[in-house]
């Protein structure tokens, strides 16, 4: 069996920290544990994969010690990324409220498309909020999605909109609410005169 080293000094009996960790510790703790987790790894063998200990990979994932880069390293090479990445999927958490002058707008002007960005997409989150504008006659077409798999809810505020999942057309009116997972080509059409304006949902599988 192959040895584990400790990366971390882990004293025995040392008493509980008093202050409360360091907010990056804390959200890299849980981000650490969020990995194993969803591997379906015991500490144990997370200990054996990645020759760092037991106690050593618990203090980190209960943020109870500030990890090393060395421990990280190990960690990075056995969840298969690097540190840049996991370090940018624990950064400072978005701000709660979002006012409508801090929301980012952007235009197509060529299709005649407007979307704001009411709720804009952060890493630590998996869902966006968008607020999609479209004049009259506007016709968009997408050939596949960002992310495969990636779950939308299209709730039309006013006017017509037409939504194309790969074959199956759906007609939309205000009130009216489209919910699916995209793996394909999508197509957002306005047959009205008057424009359409939806809220768009989107969540990352």
């Amino acid at each position: 069996m192959r040895r584990t080293e400790e990366i971390l000094p882990d004293p025995a009996g040392l008493p509980e920290p008093l202050s409360p960790p360091d907010p990056v510790d804390a959200r890299l703790g849980a981000r650490l544990a969020q990995l194993r987790t969803e591997r379906g790894w015991s500490l144990g063998e997370l200990a054996e994969r990645s020759g760092v200990s037991r106690s050593t990979l618990s203090r980190a994932e209960r943020a109870e010690t500030s990890p090393t880069a060395a421990l990280l390293n190990r960690l990075c090479h056995v969840y298969g990324r690097t540190m840049s990445q996991l370090l940018s999927e624990v950064e400072a958490e978005p701000a709660p409220l979002v006012r409508a002058a801090d929301q980012p707008v952007w235009e197509d002007r060529d299709s005649g498309f407007v979307r704001r960005s009411v709720s804009p997409p952060h890493t630590g989150l998996r869902a966006e909020l968008v607020e999609g504008r479209l004049a009259a006659g506007a016709d968009i077409a997408y050939d596949r999605p960002p992310v495969a798999g990636l779950e939308q809810h299209i709730w039309v505020l006013d006017g017509a909109l037409e939504v194309t999942e790969r074959d199956t057309a759906h007609r939309l009116r205000a009130g009216d609410c489209l919910r699916m997972r995209v793996w394909g080509p999508t197509r957002f059409r306005c047959p009205d005169d008057t424009g359409a304006r939806y809220l768009l949902a989107v969540v990352r599988p």
